[in-house]
């Protein structure tokens, strides 16, 4: 056979070859399948773009059916299944969030190949012991598990720049941080935050029998970094209930690379945190009025230094405090209610000894889950001049947590030196968790007491009016509806009050307060 005919015959086998492939008989052979023929190999069998479990092809497929699992895997968060059955499906479920999955972080660029570990000598990425989640856990049950501290549970410390529990993993890297339902400045990469706490509560006034129901409360809040600024961090929160208007600005920022820290805020420099925490921290709904009123009258603005002596263990802070108002928060101008004749400024400090683990004073006062053992005193005193008062005060307090259980106690005593008397205040909390993520219970005590008036004012500003006699018991519970964001709360007060500086009638009150919280 020539070269020609060769070549004449493979033309005529190539033709006949396409005929076939390309005969009716052929292509129908070969096009996909009109239902997906397997719902686990995560191929698109029928080619209509939905794969396995998505496609509905497959709802009624056993393979498809929630088989009581965990999802807290590449695979399990990606299978289309709700494998733990509890309403939602794979990047849906909170699950799915947790350390190690990846296939539900979108379009982020980052990397995903770090161990979470700092770069503390001595530490690696072995020491990083991730314990795994078993059934019925989430991922706060891993706070105070293995190597982490546990000390490190709020938007403050977890963006300071410190391993402020000296497990070696700072702020974002730290589990605490990381998990902790409470810290929302982690919740991705640090940046500038929008919180919300809201309360619709209804109360019953047993003396008056008055009803009334409304928002008792809608806290706004901005916090995060300072852009452009190293580990510092800012919040401004504003209160909306009847009229918007701000109750707490604080901007911390560095002074030294050993965690030492300038503080400008509008709290007036407080030896206690009550009037300031976030009132989605306070189990009693709202500070005691009576431990604060006559010892912790707001400022202007204060200047505020702090950071360890001994790392970890004893920290110091010392302010300076000034400028007008009797009221927290009071930024952008001053209201003269009456013939003020002194320039309001007050100076102090405290030593805050961490005796066994953290229990920070910006930590939350509620129990969620079981807590590591954490006591945590603190003393301090502080000189004010207000507008008819000039007194030294003196302040303590301790913070006790242990597993379901703990109990707040501070107290406040000043002498008076205008009218040459004396005024003490206690405060005492008790919060035990029943049920973890259900049921907390909690109760507080506390009383005010002031010696008389040696020498008397001529005249009464608003402050001293309202000076009487307190005593006053609260008793809450408090049920989880929505993980710990979303709580029902059932809170009693029963209060005393004997009017010393004025004519007026003493004062008895029970009430009764039923109150949703919803706080993100």
């Amino acid at each position: 056979m020539n070269k020609l005919s060769q070549i004449w015959s493979l033309s005529t086998v190539l033709f006949g070859a396409s005929i076939v492939l390309n005969s009716p008989a052929m292509a129908q052979e070969e096009s996909p399948p009109a239902v997906e023929t397997s719902c686990s190999d995560r191929v698109d069998n029928d080619g209509d773009t939905m794969i396995d479990c998505a496609d509905a092809d497959c709802y009624d497929h056993v393979e498809c059916k929630s088989a009581g699992g965990l999802e807290n895997t590449d695979v399990f968060c990606s299978d289309w299944i709700d494998n733990d059955g509890d309403g939602a499906t794979d990047c849906d479920d909170r699950d799915c969030e947790r350390n190690g999955v990846t296939v539900c972080q979108g379009s982020w660029k980052g990397s995903t190949s770090g161990t979470g570990v700092s770069n503390r000598p001595g530490n690696s990425a072995a020491s990083f012991d991730m314990p795994a989640l078993k059934e019925g856990m989430s991922v706060v049950d891993l706070l105070g598990v293995g190597s982490d501290a546990d000390g490190e549970r709020n938007n403050f410390v977890c963006s300071d720049g410190i391993d402020n529990d000296g497990d070696g993993r700072v702020d974002c890297q730290d589990i605490g941080c990381r998990f902790d339902p409470n810290v929302t400045i982690c919740q991705g990469s640090p940046d500038i935050r929008f919180s919300v706490a809201a309360s619709v509560g209804h109360i019953y006034d047993f003396e008056t029998e008055l009803q009334d129901t409304r928002f008792t409360r809608l806290q706004l809040r901005s916090f995060g970094p300072v852009p452009g600024v190293q580990d510092s961090f800012f919040l401004i929160s504003m209160r909306a209930e009847k009229t918007p208007r701000l109750t707490f600005a604080m901007f911390s920022m560095p002074i030294h690379k050993d965690g030492h820290f300038i503080n400008i805020n509008s709290g007036g420099g407080g030896l206690s945190n009550g009037l300031v925490v976030s009132t989605a921290k306070n189990p009693m709904l709202e500070p005691p009025f009576y431990l604060f009123s006559a010892f912790e009258q707001g400022n202007g603005a204060a200047l505020e230094f702090n950071g360890p002596i001994i790392p970890g263990r004893l920290h110091y802070r010392a302010f300076v405090a000034g400028g007008a108002g009797r009221f927290n928060g009071n930024i952008g101008g001053r209201f003269f209610a009456s013939g003020e004749f002194n320039h309001t400024y007050g100076a102090g400090g405290a030593l805050m000894y961490y005796a066994l683990g953290r229990f920070g004073r910006w930590d939350t006062r509620y129990l969620y889950t079981s807590v590591p053992l954490a006591l945590t005193l603190n003393i301090g005193g502080r000189y004010d001049q207000r507008e008819f008062e000039r007194f030294p005060a003196a302040y303590t307090s301790a913070l006790f947590r242990y597993k379901r259980f703990q109990i707040i106690a501070e107290g406040f005593a000043k002498r008076e030196l205008e009218f040459d008397s004396y005024q003490f205040a206690y405060n005492a909390m008790v919060g035990i968790l029943v049920w973890p993520k259900k049921i907390m219970i909690a109760a507080d005590i506390g009383q005010f007491y002031a010696t008389e008036f040696k020498n008397a004012p001529a005249q009464l500003n608003a402050e001293l009016k309202r000076l009487g006699d307190v005593v006053q018991w609260r008793a809450a519970v408090h049920y989880y509806l929505f993980g710990n964001t979303g709580l029902l709360s059932l809170l009693y007060t029963d209060q005393f009050q004997e009017q010393l500086a004025t004519n007026r009638e003493d004062e008895l009150t029970k009430e009764l307060r039923l109150e949703a919280q919803f706080r993100f």
